[in-house]
């Protein structure tokens, strides 16, 4: 009998243990056709996938995090923003230096997934947009942001089904600060090319015809975009420009003050008040196809008439403080000082209520002071601004509560970015050169449009053009042979061909002597369609806000320049943008642009050229307050409250 029990114990056993087997089988099977990840064992047992990236680098799955849960919208750097924050010269553009990249070097890698949905610069806005001709080399829907620096890391990527944005991006903080390496040899160039830029020099980058960019608010994208790792070795295209922008406002790490301060609440629920930006249909003022975002502009820029204060240090002497030059190609720091400090709308005398802080220093005086001639080297000009500096520190908590995250400075010689690279690397910096190779930091920077005003008591003088129909001439250039570009450009084309009026400097008029050709440069001007602005010594030129003044729709042949007022304006629709190596097709290119996309171009021209003038009383929206506005919403993404 207990035999007999026994037998039958084992049977049972070994069919509860051939059942368990099946039905452990059968979960297996099932698991490999229905879970995500396909492999069953590790979808059983693992707690926290791992997806392992092109480039090495690794982050955890979408199942274990929560954000990426979610449908993520690439358009919406705010909502980042917002929930990190609740945890000339006197020796020419010939002694400028040249543009070898001297970079910082961001630390660190990670991918970063951003959530959100509302509107931002960073997002251009097609629903307010109407720009039709295709001459589209973006890949980015991405806009305005503060702190980037171009990416070291791997490429970013944008993925398709979700609207999501992956990016491997390092700190933009990380980048700055008073290690950042000394580059005073950088401007040590030959001082031959003298007082060359006295005409129309500096440009901007780019690269073939960009046209009706970004990608629509609830379109997907499914690509990888590469953007140069080693901005000292490669290219950036307006599209790569874009990009790097809408990366550093995702992946922005403000500073934290060393103390609180009732200023960085004020700007806290302005950046939620402009995140959350009632749209905008019909501006009777604003023309919307010439902003990233009108909507998320507006909005911004009445919080900063509503809010904005500006402390002004007193200290500094003349003439290389609170006095800049209001005439010739570096006026746009002199004009903006001289507005501002006069200004008691934004005004404050009370450091307390600042939420910005100006350092009135003039680039350009600077080096007409101080610099020695032949010396090829401005290390003592530097060390001006140290002096200075230290002065400030000791004597205001301000600079020292931020470590300067919330100072600003406006400059246009073409020495200043690498003058104030190292101890004011952390400020917001508004410079003409905006170069990407010379260190221009993506959404903390500033790319400040250089002006040549003729007249200093008459800003407006001359301004204006023959419309669209009348002007008969294609292309023009015209202008002292300042670096290599421009040697490049009129070897190829001067005599070549009628329709393209490209030469190198113009003759006087004869009673109208005015430098770069007088009237005769000016009419030529006012009776092209394209006015070919490239670059000299530097990528930033005159030229880019000659065009506009004089209506003609701008050509920029500068690769790496950052447009002026980038992170506000949608740059493509006004103007046209060539690679330096596309100069032998550039006559193919222009007349590749359809008539009535010219003429879409030129009207826009002229309704984006109220932005680039200057008054001797400042108007609303016009030059005084782009700039002001960009270093504003800049500022907001500098910092998050100390709680």
């Amino acid at each position: 009998m207990g035999q007999e029990l026994c037998s039958i114990s084992q049977i049972g056993s070994r069919r509860v243990i051939w059942l368990m087997g099946v039905m452990f089988a059968m979960i297996l099977a099932f698991q490999c056709f229905e879970l995500s990840f396909g492999y069953s064992l590790f979808s059983l047992f693992s707690v926290g996938k791992v997806i392992v990236n092109e480039e090495g680098s690794s982050r955890s799955s979408p199942v274990d995090d929560p954000i990426s849960k979610t449908g993520l919208v690439a358009e919406s750097p705010l909502a980042d923003g917002i929930n990190s924050t609740a945890s000339n010269h006197s020796y020419d553009r010939a002694n400028q230096p040249s543009s070898s990249g001297d970079l910082i070097e961001p630390v660190g890698n990670s991918t970063i997934n951003m959530q959100g949905n509302n509107r931002s610069f960073d997002g251009k806005d097609d629903s307010l947009r109407n720009d039709s001709i295709g001459y589209n080399n973006h890949s980015s829907n991405n806009f305005a942001a503060p702190p980037a620096v171009p990416p070291t890391s791997s490429s970013l990527m944008i993925v398709g089904n979700t609207s999501s944005v992956a990016t491997n991006a390092s700190s933009p903080n990380s980048s700055l600060g008073s290690n950042a390496p000394d580059t005073s040899d950088k401007l040590k160039t030959s001082v031959e090319e003298k007082d060359e830029k006295n005409t129309s020099d500096k440009n901007e980058k780019t690269e073939p015809l960009h046209g009706d960019h970004g990608i629509g608010k609830n379109k997907t994208v499914s690509e990888k975009k590469k953007v140069p790792k080693d901005p000292s070795s490669g290219i950036y295209t307006l599209s790569d420009m874009d990009s790097l922008l809408f990366e550093t406002r995702s992946s922005n790490r403000p500073i934290v003050p060393r103390w609180p301060s009732a200023t960085d609440q004020e700007v806290l629920q302005a950046k939620l008040l402009i995140e959350n930006a009632p749209v905008i249909d019909n501006d009777p003022i604003l023309y919307s196809p010439l902003f990233r975002n009108v909507s998320v502009f507006k909005r911004s820029y009445e919080l900063m008439e509503k809010t904005l204060k500006v402390y002004i240090y007193g200290e500094g002497e003349r003439p290389i403080f609170h006095q800049g030059p209001l005439q010739g190609i570096y006026a746009s720091e002199g004009w903006f000082m001289k507005i501002l400090e006069s200004n008691k709308r934004f005004v404050t005398k009370d450091p307390k209520k600042a939420h910005l802080f100006y350092l009135p220093f003039s680039s350009r005086q600077l080096e007409d002071t101080l610099y020695v001639r032949d010396s090829h080297s401005f290390t003592n000009l530097i060390q001006h601004l140290k002096n200075y500096l230290d002065l400030i520190a000791a004597k205001y908590p301000s600079w020292n509560r931020t470590e300067g995250a919330d100072h600003f400075i406006a400059a246009c010689h073409d020495w200043a970015p690498a003058e104030t690279r190292k101890y004011m690397a952390k400020c917001i910096r508004a410079l003409c050169n905006s170069d990407v190779k010379e260190g221009f930091v993506f959404g903390k920077d500033v790319s400040l449009p250089e002006t040549s005003v003729r007249v200093a008591r008459n800003p407006l003088k001359d301004v204006g053009g023959n419309p669209a129909s009348k002007r008969p001439i294609l292309a023009f250039f015209a202008g002292r042979m300042h670096g290599n570009l421009r040697s490049i450009l009129v070897k190829y084309w001067e005599g070549k061909d009628p329709d393209m009026k490209i030469s190198g400097p113009m003759p006087k008029v004869k009673g109208k002597g005015k430098k770069g050709g007088g009237k005769n440069y000016l009419w030529h001007m006012k009776n092209s369609k394209y006015c070919i602005c490239a670059k000299g010594y530097e990528v930033n030129s005159p030229r880019v806000v000659e065009s506009i003044m004089y209506e003609c729709v701008p050509v920029i042949i500068s690769d790496n320049f950052v447009p002026p007022l980038f992170g506000v304006l949608n740059w493509e629709s006004f103007a046209v943008f060539v690679a330096e190596k596309e100069i032998p097709n550039l006559k193919k290119i222009l007349m590749s642009i359809p008539e009535k996309r010219y003429r879409e171009m030129q009207m826009r021209v002229k309704k984006v050229q109220p932005h680039f003038l200057w008054h001797s009383k400042p108007q609303k929206y016009d030059l005084f307050h782009m700039i002001l506005h960009s270093i504003w919403y800049n500022r907001l993404y500098q910092i998050t409250p100390n709680l």
